[in-house]
């Protein structure tokens, strides 16, 4: 019997079939990080609500119906944004977590029994280009990230 989804508080922004899902409370930059992602050409999944359930040894991340496609953008109000169905995610950007050190240690959760890489948030104007980078240079085998 497959997994069902999970709900879980959090925005998930994907590169082709890859996603980063951001975490943090209410005002940590969630959509503001994804929406300058969106403006890079990633596409959002979800946005403060994200579904995710294990497949295959993976995590994939679906929106609620009724929320699809679109993005809260503080101030402003709601908007459209190009949206995808689902995306595996592959990294988790914790944006209450502040990133201190110049080359972080890695750093590891497990959502729904599947292991992801998590980078904390160095509060720096580039993160969402890091981002952006990081799911272009992604590949199965190993992660972008030289350590």
């Amino acid at each position: 019997m497959p997994a069902l989804p999970t709900i879980i508080h959090a925005t998930t922004v994907a590169l082709g079939g890859r996603a980063v899902l951001l975490t943090g409370d209410a005002g940590s930059g969630k959509s503001a990080t994804a929406l300058q992602m969106i403006a890079l050409g990633c596409k959002l999944v979800a946005d403060d609500r994200t579904q995710i359930m294990p497949e295959g040894g993976r995590l994939i991340a679906t929106c609620p119906t009724h929320i699809t496609g679109l993005i809260e953008a503080r101030g402003v109000g709601l908007l459209r944004a190009p949206h995808q169905a689902r995306a595996e995610v592959v990294v988790v950007a914790a944006m209450d977590e502040k990133a201190l050190e110049r080359l972080p240690q890695a750093h590891q959760m497990t959502l729904c029994g599947v292991e992801i890489p998590v980078l904390h948030n160095p509060d720096t104007r580039y993160f969402p280009a890091a981002l952006h980078t990081y799911l272009k240079m992604w590949r199965r085998t190993r992660s972008p990230l030289i350590h």
